[in-house]
């Protein structure tokens, strides 16, 4: 995918780049392959494939959910890596205010870098785990109106990193390829143990190719019990499933 075949694709979704969102997605891009050459950020950076498994791909959410369209919304990205989902999300949304949580340093301060080049406002990265961050007398608990996670975990375990940051009447967007379907069975205890509930599950494509894709939606229906997250790494090794 071409950056004008990404401005087109995104036209086909009633989405219309301006001049300056179209300079962003570029120096995005350029700063990500000359920051992977230092750190590993991804193994994806040819041009084509950037715009379209990395940009396109972040916000296919946007093309479902169009709250994500209104207002100055707090989102919140676990595991954000390079930064995708949000960043490609907040170029598009500039009103949304975007929490970066990632536990490597490292990737931190390329996202730093990022940020600036980009002009970005209203975001804030955070170096810590997912599990401390949304701890029980963590200030940002249960603080944000959307938590979002790509390529982090499998569900049952993105589930108590993300749900305990996601306020009560929040949405936590799990972004998926493969075996969702498989994750969503086996993360059903973990979800309604958390406080949560399966909105709906949105399969699509990628365009110019047949790769499936997952937009797992979670309604935060009550308080997440302060015994969750448990401590840094049992998540992982301990997933909540029956």
């Amino acid at each position: 995918m071409t950056p004008e075949e990404f401005y087109q694709a995104l036209q086909k979704q009633n989405i219309e780049l301006t001049s300056q969102q179209q300079e962003q997605f570029d120096t995005y891009f350029k700063l990500l392959v000359e920051w992977n050459q230092k750190i590993n950020l991804t193994a994806i950076t040819a041009e084509p494939e950037v715009y379209l498994k990395h940009f396109y791909d972040s916000l296919v959410p946007a093309f479902y959910l169009a709250q994500l369209k209104k207002g100055s919304l707090s989102l919140c990205d676990v595991g954000a890596g390079a930064g995708f989902p949000s960043l490609p999300l907040k170029i598009l949304f500039p009103s949304l205010k975007v929490t970066i949580v990632d536990s490597l340093n490292k990737r931190i301060k390329f996202l730093a870098e990022l940020v600036g080049e980009l002009g970005l406002t209203d975001v804030t990265l955070t170096h810590a785990r997912a599990e401390d961050f949304g701890a029980k007398k963590s200030p940002a608990r249960e603080s944000f109106d959307i938590v979002t996670a790509r390529a982090v975990a499998n569900l049952p375990v993105l589930s108590e990193l993300c749900l305990p940051l996601t306020k009560v009447g929040g949405k936590f967007i799990a972004l998926k390829a493969q075996k969702a379907q498989e994750e969503l069975t086996q993360a059903q205890y973990a979800i309604q143990t958390l406080g949560g509930q399966l909105q709906e599950d949105i399969e699509t494509t990628l365009p110019q190719t047949d790769e499936k894709r997952h937009i797992i939606v979670i309604d935060k229906k009550k308080a997440t019990p302060k015994k969750y997250p448990r401590k840094a790494g049992t998540p992982a090794k301990l997933p909540l499933t029956k």
